[in-house]
C-alpha cells in the first residue's frame, strides 16, 4: 500500500521544521543547514535536548511494544516525523506481524521518505497520510480505510502537542481523536515540560521562536489533563526515561519530557 499525497512535495528549506530538527538530534541525515543551525543553537543552550530526543524515541519503542504484547493490533501515529529505525510499525509488527499501522504528518520531507515507512511485514499493513494534526476529522476519515475503529487502536502523539499552542485547540484535537476510537484503545503521549530545568527549557523555546516555530512547555498537571476520562497505566505521567525503563536512566538529570499511556474505558 502506498502513501497519499503529491508525488513531488515542495520542501521549504529556508525555515527550520521540527521534524527535521528532531532528525538532526537523533543523528539523522534528512535535514538541511537551517535545521542543523537551529539544532546547534538549542544544543548550545540546553545540553539536555539531545538526551531528550533519544529518551523520547526509546519511550515510543517501549510503549508500542508493550501495547502490542497486550493485544493491540492497530496503531495510529500522528506527527510521525522522518523515518528513524526502528520505526513504530517495525516494533508493532515484530510482536504482531499482522498489525495495521497508519502514519500521519504534514512535513513534505516525511512524504518524500514515506516509502521507508511503508516497508512492513507481508501480513501487516502500513499506510502514510499527508495531513495536519490540527485537522483530526480528516485524519480519522482517511485512516478508517485501513483501521477498524470498532476495535482498539493505539493513538501515538509523540512529542507533537508541545508544538500546538493552547489557542489552536490541542485538547479538542485529542478529544476528537479518542472519541472516535473503541473502548480499550490507548493514548500514548509525550510532551515537553519546564518543571525540572525551566531556564534551559525557556532558552530552547526562545531558540525555536527565533526560527519561527511555536513551542509550549506544560506542567505535569497540564500534561495529565490530556488524559481526562482515560485510565492511566502505571507509572502514570512521568519523565519519559522513567516510564517502564528497561535499564536505569543515564545520569541524574531528569528528561524535560513527560510521557504516559492511558486506556479508554468501556462506556
Amino acid at each position: 500500500m502506498t502513501g497519499t499525497g503529491p508525488s513531488t512535495p515542495y520542501i521549504d528549506t529556508t525555515r527550520p521544521h521540527p521534524a527535521r530538527v528532531y532528525d538532526w538530534f537523533l543523528g539523522g541525515k534528512d535535514n538541511y543547514p537551517v535545521d542543523e543551525a537551529l539544532g546547534r543553537r538549542i544544543a548550545a543552550t540546553d545540553d539536555g535536548a539531545l538526551r531528550g530526543a533519544r529518551a523520547n524515541r526509546a519511550f515510543m519503542r517501549r510503549a508500542t511494544r508493550i501495547l502490542a504484547e497486550d493485544g493491540i493490533t492497530q496503531f495510529l501515529d500522528i506527527g510521525t516525523g522522518i523515518p528513524t529505525e526502528p520505526n513504530l510499525h517495525q516494533i508493532a509488527q515484530s510482536v504482531t506481524p499482522d498489525a495495521r499501522v497508519v502514519y500521519a504528518d504534514n512535513d513534505p520531507i516525511v512524504l518524500a521518505h514515506a516509502g521507508a515507512l511503508l516497508r512492513g511485514t507481508p501480513e501487516g499493513v502500513t499506510e502514510y497520510i499527508q495531513a495536519d494534526a490540527r485537522e483530526p476529522g480528516s485524519i480519522l476519515e482517511r485512516a478508517a480505510a485501513v483501521l477498524d475503529f470498532d476495535r482498539p487502536v493505539a493513538l501515538s502523539l509523540i512529542a507533537l502537542l508541545h508544538f500546538v499552542a493552547d489557542e489552536d485547540g490541542p485538547h479538542e484535537m485529542v478529544g476528537t481523536l479518542m472519541s472516535a476510537l473503541a473502548p480499550g484503545s490507548c493514548l500514548v503521549l509525550s510532551m515537553m515540560t519546564g518543571d525540572f530545568e525551566p531556564e534551559n527549557v525557556a532558552r530552547g523555546i526562545a531558540a525555536y521562536a527565533a526560527g519561527g516555530v511555536t513551542l509550549v512547555a506544560r506542567s505535569r498537571d497540564e500534561v495529565g489533563a490530556f488524559f481526562k476520562g482515560l485510565e492511566l497505566l502505571e507509572p502514570g505521567v512521568v519523565p519519559v526515561a522513567e516510564w517502564r525503563p528497561e535499564q536505569a536512566p543515564d545520569g541524574d538529570r531528569p528528561i524535560s519530557l513527560y510521557g504516559a499511556v492511558a486506556r479508554k474505558p468501556a462506556s
